[in-house]
């Protein structure tokens, strides 16, 4: 796709993006059917200048999370078939960094310590340094100093990290407190590893990880004419199946945050797409009972079914929540910072997340047997994610690429549109892009090239 200034993959972060054309042009020499994947990875137009966004979406992150979200986003983008909704995810593949978008990225990014700062520093996360752990096990195929590093930031997460009452881990390390952004950060690096590690037991902890969040964060609605709603110490039906932000002593949030349940919807989503690719051989017809995951070391094929079938409804349950109080049109069609709370403004952030939530569960669900939706859900996730990406392409991304107006991602309670770059909400753009262009690919009805 060409940029409207002239960018090239090339031109955008030398440092990264040369060896885009080196890996394109080597691939093609040896005849490699991936040349032709990475050079048309950017060549459908959404609408917007995917270029421009993808230039920030790398240049800006400085924090450990904002370096493992840029990190899938270029793996979902540049190496479509290794990551979990590709067709290649397991055996964990052997990718030369030097031919990786992705791996180059994270490989710059990951700085090796003691868990919880095992791959970078955290600030007292638990969850944000495990958001390399997916780029570690890639890097570790090739390099066994990152294998190792990934093995000890599961080990600290599993085994070490503060736990609520319920087994949830915690997001912090010094004190149990759940974030719904724990779910994109830690779930999905547990599901890879069990996944490509012959490690049942992990996967199962990666799905449970899951189920004990919504368990904890599920927004309290109220139908009671008696109780006034008042977002957010109260919540109306609509909101049924959102999910709060924060639940715990210090940094306590019970809105419903358009954020933080994108980041619940997106990892439970590569939670539940490495579910469903995972080697068969981790799973046993043995035994009948659902609640009986494990038998002699591998999962039962009566609790995976159980288990796809609830992280779809964890899914759908936020998706439908999403739609059902989905701003004004005066806000062009984007999410409100906050869900319910009308006095908030729309933002792109949450609002391009969730998108690519909903084009990623509607192409799963096509190519899976039986479909994971229904033909009429997966139409309905589909024109909800089709018009936030047309939004976008109307007024929301200026001309060096930046989506706007978005929340501070540093501080969400912040009511001035930020306007500056989000990094993370660049990132999800290129998420929401990535899914839609798979969508697109993959023939799902409704999706459509521009």
């Amino acid at each position: 796709m060409a940029s409207k200034k002239g960018l090239t993959l090339k031109s955008i972060i030398p440092a990264v993006f040369i060896l885009i054309n080196h890996a394109t042009c080597s691939l093609a020499a040896s005849g490699s059917s991936e040349a032709s994947s990475k050079s048309d990875a950017t060549s459908l137009n959404p609408g917007f200048d995917i270029l421009s966004v993808l230039q920030l979406a790398v240049s800006l992150p400085s924090h450990s999370w904002e370096f493992g979200t840029a990190s899938e986003a270029l793996l979902e983008l540049f190496d479509a078939p290794f990551s979990v909704y590709g067709t290649q995810p397991f055996p964990i593949p052997t990718l030369d960094p030097q031919d990786s978008p992705s791996l180059s990225y994270a490989q710059q990014k990951i700085v090796i310590d003691t868990p919880p700062n095992g791959l970078s520093d955290g600030d007292g996360a638990v969850g944000d340094p495990a958001s390399l752990g997916v780029s570690a096990m890639l890097l570790g195929q090739t390099d066994p100093t990152f294998l190792q590093a990934a093995t000890a930031e599961l080990e600290y997460v599993v085994g070490q990290a503060p736990r609520w009452s319920n087994g949830a881990i915690s997001h912090r390390a010094q004190y149990a407190e759940l974030w719904a952004d724990f779910i994109y950060m830690a779930p999905p690096f547990l599901a890879y590893c069990g996944a490509g590690t012959n490690n049942a037991s992990v996967l199962f902890e990666a799905v449970n990880q899951c189920l004990l969040y919504r368990d904890i964060l599920i927004a309290n609605s109220t139908s009671d004419p008696t109780i006034p709603i008042s977002p957010p110490a109260t919540h109306s039906p609509d909101a049924s199946g959102l999910w709060t932000h924060i639940m715990g002593p210090v940094n306590d949030d019970p809105g419903i945050w358009s954020t933080g349940n994108a980041w619940a919807a997106a990892g439970t989503m590569r939670v539940l797409a490495t579910l469903i690719k995972a080697p068969g051989f981790l799973f046993t017809s043995h035994g009948s009972d659902t609640n009986q995951a494990l038998i002699n070391g591998r999962l039962t094929n009566a609790w995976k079914r159980n288990a796809i079938s609830s992280l779809v409804g964890v899914i759908t349950d936020i998706l439908d929540g999403a739609m059902r109080v989905q701003a004004d049109p005066e806000q062009d069609g984007l999410l409100r910072n906050y869900l319910d709370d009308p006095t908030w403004f729309g933002e792109t952030s949450g609002s391009t997340l969730l998108a690519s939530v909903a084009y990623r569960l509607a192409t799963l669900s096509s190519s899976s047997f039986p479909p994971l939706l229904s033909r009429a859900s997966q139409q309905k996730y589909i024109a909800f994610a089709e018009g936030i990406r047309r939004a976008l392409g109307e007024d929301h991304i200026t001309s060096n690429g930046t989506a706007t107006p978005a929340v501070n991602p540093l501080g969400w309670g912040d009511r001035n549109p930020y306007t500056a770059g989000s990094p993370e909400g660049q990132n999800f753009v290129i998420l929401m892009y990535a899914a839609w262009r798979d969508c697109v690919r993959a023939g799902v009805n409704g999706c459509r090239a521009r």
